[in-house]
């Protein structure tokens, strides 16, 4: 239970804890992260290569992972490496820290992609977690509506619709097949109207926390104009903003942080489990 006290606890859905970009300090961020009230990190994998060093890295810095083959990743993947993920999936179930099957599902943003394979890779994936019972994480960018069609169609457990950004009808239909929606540093923007309109105007039960990180940075994390000319875009992202994306959220919908913490972390817990 969430003490009645000025720090809050947070929970951050989607973190990749296992980019280059923290090689250096990883743990070190892990625990300063714990420091500023997130309370727990969730790291999806991003392809089979790695599903071991998501394993090891979340017993190391006391996290939560997720088990999957990114959209991203499956032009580079082959075949057997859904035969890879499925051992590990088997290997690790009863693991109280492995929580769901992700980072799954499609990108219909970058252009060039097989988007025939990243549907093939999708489905092994859905029919995986189906079987299995478990949660998926997912990946939607520029792709709601294909998978909202496989998501119909195989029903898995519910699960956290990462970093979304689609219409409040599609928002409905997540929510109705028992996903929770994931806002990060991007909701941190005047300009992303849209985006922090869902954020206000979504039942807050439907919302979860995440940082993305080292990706999708909040707003003061980018220089000025003058230093973005000098080659200087961003500050490495990472867990430790997430209170202050936290509180962006909360002033939007006009509730206290703690309210905001209580409620996006229980959220978080119904989907991934108590061990969040």
């Amino acid at each position: 239970m969430l003490p009645s006290s000025s720090n809050p606890l947070f929970i951050d859905t989607h973190c990749h804890l296992d980019a280059a970009e923290f090689d250096a300090d990883r743990l070190h961020i892990a625990e300063q992260a714990r420091q500023c009230g997130v309370s727990r990190i969730l790291i999806p994998a991003v392809n089979a290569k790695g599903l071991a060093r998501v394993v090891g890295l979340s017993h190391q810095a006391d996290a939560v992972y997720a088990l999957g083959i990114h959209p991203l990743y499956v032009d580079d993947a082959g075949d057997s490496d859904l035969d890879d993920l499925r051992h590990a999936v088997i290997a690790h179930r009863r693991d109280e820290r492995f929580v769901a099957i992700g980072e799954i599902g499609l990108d219909h943003f970058v252009k060039g992609l097989d988007l025939d394979r990243q549907e093939q890779f999708f489905v092994a994936q859905l029919r995986l977690a189906r079987e299995l019972d478990l949660p998926v994480i997912l990946h939607t960018r520029s792709s709601v509506d294909t998978v909202l069609k496989h998501l119909r169609q195989f029903r898995p457990r519910g699960g956290i619709a990462h970093a979304f950004n689609g219409s409040f009808q599609q928002a409905s239909v997540f929510i109705d097949l028992g996903f929770k929606l994931g806002f990060g540093g991007a909701v941190t923007f005047d300009r992303a109207l849209h985006l922090r309109r869902l954020a206000r105007e979504l039942p807050l039960e439907a919302i979860v926390l995440e940082t993305d990180a080292p990706d999708i940075p909040p707003y003061w994390l980018y220089k000025t104009a003058s230093q973005r000319k000098a080659g200087a875009i961003q500050d490495r992202n990472s867990p430790t903003e997430l209170p202050g994306i936290a509180a962006t959220v909360a002033q939007l919908r006009a509730v206290d942080l703690e309210t905001l913490a209580q409620a996006t972390s229980h959220n978080a817990r119904q989907i991934l489990g108590s061990g969040c």
